[in-house]
């Protein structure tokens, strides 16, 4: 199966099925976008906060978060246990991540308002190997009358995770990248350091395809066609005109992406080595340990270099399988820490591909009501 076979025998389905069938392909999952218009602006300021906070970049979309508000100036941020990556993400690293996203997402768009969040990180302890029940942060919200508007509120709503192929031979500017990163964190646009972390970067992927368990966990979170996004605006969405001619046409299914025998397989394979092996540029985010602190860190700084990059016209995807803890893609985690040089309990948190790409639409996303308790 490719692009033009399915695209050719969805035509075929639509012309046999009259109306409906065009109808069905060319129907789009709006109510999961909606969060992103920002149409109904909350007066309270936390909500205010959390209704940006909810845009934040996340691991396979997974949108973790539990918001419980208290009085009427302070809120406690929890995790949805049943919202966890456990194959790829055995240690809950990546979730933690992503709550640094949320949580720098929130500060941005309260001090757009001039109100300050002081946040108390893990107020009942870091939990550990993985995350529980415990608080994740524990935020007071105030408006002291010294908080400056941060510059990367505009864009939050435009921010993507652009999973496109990059244009590779359109060169990037080292300086603006610099300024993308900030000076926390690291870049490259040296070919000669390129080539061998691409090599991992594939590796890694491909090891999460042919390795049953982690793939599979992926499949289980895939939402096929308008339908199941619509259903359950999170996961990763595969959605569109191509892929409801071949739902229609009986060659899209869980199933058939299921069988890693099938044609549909292999090319999401191709597809993924394609998109995952066009990098222009990389960066990465080093932490000096591996505590939960240090993973909020990182998600805190990468969310900021990926609005940087929005407002530079840059596409941005993090390309961090190499950087999973499940025992078969071992080698390529410990070759990427020595390609960038961590040493003894320095940890690299985020890798990531920078490139020029096409626009892309936003990902699906929960309304905010979805997160309060």
């Amino acid at each position: 199966m490719n692009r033009r076979t399915v695209l050719a025998a969805g035509l075929g389905s639509v012309a046999l099925v009259g109306l409906g069938g065009v109808w069905r392909v060319t129907r789009t999952p709006d109510s999961a976008f909606e969060p992103w218009a920002l149409r109904a602006v909350e007066k309270d300021d936390r909500l205010y906060a959390f209704q940006h906070a909810i845009l934040a970049p996340n691991p396979h979309n997974r949108q973790p978060w539990v918001i419980r508000l208290i009085g009427d100036s302070e809120a406690v941020v929890t995790c949805d246990l049943d919202r966890r990556l456990p194959v790829t993400d055995p240690f809950d690293r990546q979730i933690t991540i992503g709550f640094g996203t949320f949580l720098e997402t929130a500060r941005i768009a309260a001090a757009q308002r001039g109100v300050a969040i002081t946040m108390e990180m893990f107020p009942e302890g870091e939990p550990a190997p993985r995350l529980d029940a415990r608080p994740i942060a524990h935020l007071t919200f105030a408006r002291t009358g010294d908080v400056t508007p941060d510059p990367l509120f505009s864009a939050i709503t435009m921010r993507r995770s652009n999973k496109e192929t990059y244009d590779t031979a359109r060169a990037i500017d080292s300086k603006m990248l610099q300024q993308v990163v900030g000076d926390e964190g690291f870049f490259s646009v040296d070919p000669a350091m390129i080539k061998p972390l691409r090599e991992q970067i594939l590796l890694a992927i491909n090891t999460e395809f042919s390795t049953k368990d982690a793939y599979m966990e992926s499949v289980n979170l895939m939402r096929i066609g308008y339908q199941e996004v619509s259903a359950n605006p999170d996961g990763i969405d595969l959605s569109g005109p191509l892929i409801e001619m071949g739902i229609v046409t009986g060659q899209i299914s869980r199933d058939a992406v299921a069988d890693m025998s099938s044609s549909g397989y292999q090319f999401g394979l191709d597809q993924a080595n394609e998109t995952y092996g066009s990098v222009p540029a990389l960066t990465w985010i080093k932490t000096p340990s591996n505590t939960r602190i240090d993973q909020i860190e990182a998600g805190r700084q990468y969310v900021r270099a990926n609005l940087r990059s929005t407002q530079f016209g840059l596409a941005m995807h993090p390309v961090s399988q190499a950087l999973q803890e499940y025992a078969e893609v071992a080698d390529a985690y410990r070759a990427v820490h020595s390609l960038l040089g961590a040493k003894n309990d320095e940890r690299i948190q985020m890798l990531a591909r920078i490139g020029y790409g096409p626009k892309i639409g936003p990902s699906p996303r929960w309304p905010l009501g979805s997160f309060l308790r």
